[in-house]
């Protein structure tokens, strides 16, 4: 411990024993002289502690240790000071009013060091709510959890503000809503940055949030109409908040989480959510247009809460505790209006790059559960899908996601099944349209001639066939073999989606029962794309055969490829050569 440190408590001591004499004695006391000075010390001494942790890296650990628990004892006693002062009868409100605008900030600094600075910073915290205006002190604390966010140890600096704060909300006499509507955005920030620090543990952040929801459901129990319901609806959004921020933090086993989040039960039925209300979207919606007048800024504190609602989903299924969620899924199965909503609530689940694996996983797993009932003639036509056409499509360009980047075989096996899957269950005039949507839009060559695969598949079945989808095969077609930015398709790293266009438009010319290929198409398609086609792939295979001739055995596996698609090639320029002929 060095010198400095003691120094520190002795010039503490001596600031409030001067301050309380002058209160005592009924002196004039400069206010601003006190806050100014007091926490100029206390904020230096924060700094001298930071200073010789860093200091004491190098320390044998022996040292190390002993120094420590000396630095705490006298952070203790500076805390205990602090604690004493502001309990005596004879402080003023003047004196306490004007240390509650720093003081929290300053004493929570010195929180994480031990238990029971953590318990006096909690403390003192305390005997401010206690002696000072709710309002104010709502406002002192929200600035102060706002300046704990650069802090290197944000997590335990937080905690006694937290901690105010929860009591805060109790203490607060009228305009509640209002109120919290200042403090939970910023409580959400705080909570968002602490659950990337890299030694948060789920537990300890779950526990900070989890107290702030109970505060805000008492508050709601106690208030009536209106207000009332504006508070639950704020307390929905944020239980679906912090549940994204939750399953974010957690950085190893998902079961672990499940206790945790089970304790969010009683709050979810309180606010009146449902598992088949979330999965559907429907809950966080409603409770968006509950509060829909407030401000975007305001809103945008609830970015997440559509991850959360899918989450709560997710974890309900993982937990054996939670029977009711099977029967979610049989109304799923059953009411396709129900299932094309929670296709697009899935989708942010499976598009975040913040999640453990395993949350995907799990995801799949339950899509497909939804989706193995919905048999393709399930999907009655006069059903109108063009309302959930957009979501879908989105939920299908996070599948392909999955797909290409899953690390495992088994998990992308799955994802397949389900790609194929929700495209069978989109009903016949919109599926087409969301097929081309991904494959004009997706940027990986593998995943286009998947999906080109697809658009082939479903033109096989009659219901498809009696569309006109295959008028458009044609521009699918043109899109591999003649890109839009220019150029022809480069080999080989675009050969999956020329064989995959090729393959397709060799189906369509062999059942175009509809005539759509006219003699003007078939002559544009032959002159623009397939005899161009033919003269850049047989250079392609002149020119891998001269290198593996020279020993190159990457060739070999390219001239397969090349030797595939120039087959494949021949086969659509003989078919059209003689629709030609028959024109």
């Amino acid at each position: 411990m060095s010198a400095a440190t003691v120094s520190y408590l002795h010039r503490v001591r001596e600031i409030l024993a001067g301050s309380l004499r002058s209160v005592e004695a009924g002196e004039s006391l400069d206010l601003e002289s006190l806050v100014t000075e007091l926490a100029s010390c206390l904020n230096s001494l924060s700094e001298n502690v930071a200073s010789n942790a860093s200091d004491d890296e190098h320390e044998n650990d022996v040292t190390l240790n002993a120094s420590d628990d000396e630095e705490n004892d006298v952070i203790i006693q500076v805390l205990d000071e602090i604690l004493k002062f502001l309990a005596s009868p004879r402080i003023d409100q003047d004196v306490m009013d004007a240390l509650s605008f720093e003081l929290p900030k300053a004493i929570s600094k010195f929180a994480g060091l031990s238990s029971r600075c953590l318990e006096l910073a909690e403390a003192i915290v305390d005997r401010f709510v206690e002696a000072c205006n709710p309002r104010d002190m709502l406002s002192v604390l929200c600035e102060a959890l706002d300046a704990a966010r650069v802090s290197l140890s944000l997590s335990s600096s937080s905690t006694p503000l937290l901690h105010g704060l929860s009591k805060v909300f109790l203490s607060v006499r009228r305009r509640h809503y209002e109120q919290l509507k200042v403090a939970v955005p910023i409580v959400l920030k705080v909570l968002k940055d602490m659950s990337l620090e890299p030694d948060m543990q789920p537990e300890g952040l779950f526990d900070k949030a989890l107290g702030i929801a109970v505060s805000i459901k008492d508050v709601a129990s106690k208030l009536e109409k209106e207000e009332g319901t504006n508070v639950r609806s704020l307390l929905g959004l944020y239980l679906m908040q912090i549940t994204a921020v939750l399953s974010v933090s957690i950085k190893d086993k998902v079961d672990s989480g499940v206790p945790l989040v089970m304790q969010l039960k009683p709050l979810l039925a309180y606010c009146g959510l449902t598992h088949l209300g979330l999965i559907t979207g429907n809950d966080p919606e409603r409770l968006l247009s509950t509060i829909s007048k407030d401000d975007d800024d305001f809103l945008n504190s609830f970015h997440d809460i559509n991850l959360g609602a899918s989450l709560l989903f997710i974890w309900a299924r993982i937990s054996p505790e939670v029977a009711d969620v099977a029967n979610d899924v049989d109304e799923l199965q059953s009411n396709p209006a129900k299932r094309w909503q929670a296709y697009g609530m899935l989708k942010h689940i499976l598009a975040s790059g913040d999640l453990l694996w395993e949350f995907k996983r799990r995801t799949i797993e339950v899509l497909l559960d939804i989706v193995k009932g919905a048999a393709p003639s399930q999907c009655n036509e006069e059903i109108d899908c063009s309302h959930y056409t957009t979501s879908i499509y989105a939920a299908l360009q996070a599948v392909t996601l999955v797909i290409m980047y899953a690390p495992d075989a088994d998990l992308r096996k799955k994802t397949f099944e389900t790609l194929k899957r929700i495209i069978s269950d989109i009903p016949v005039p919109q599926r087409f349209d969301v097929l081309k949507a991904l494959v004009t839009n997706s940027q990986s060559s593998t995943m286009r001639g998947i999906l080109l695969d697809q658009v082939k598949n479903n033109m096989s079945t009659s219901s498809l066939q009696a569309t006109d989808c295959d008028a458009h095969v044609s521009e699918l077609v043109e899109l591999v073999l003649k890109p839009p930015h220019g150029g022809p398709p480069l080999f080989p790293d675009q050969s999956d989606e020329v064989l995959a266009a090729l393959n397709l438009y060799r189906f369509a010319l062999l059942n175009d029962g509809n005539g759509f290929l006219s003699k003007k198409t078939l002559e544009r398609d032959y002159k623009g794309w397939l005899l161009p086609l033919r003269t850049i792939v047989s250079g392609s295979i002149a020119e891998n055969q001269r290198e593996k001739d020279h020993d190159q055995e990457s060739s070999l596996e390219i001239l397969c490829i090349l030797n595939r698609i120039e087959s494949l090639l021949y086969w659509c320029i003989e078919l059209v050569e003689e629709r030609l002929k028959s024109h």
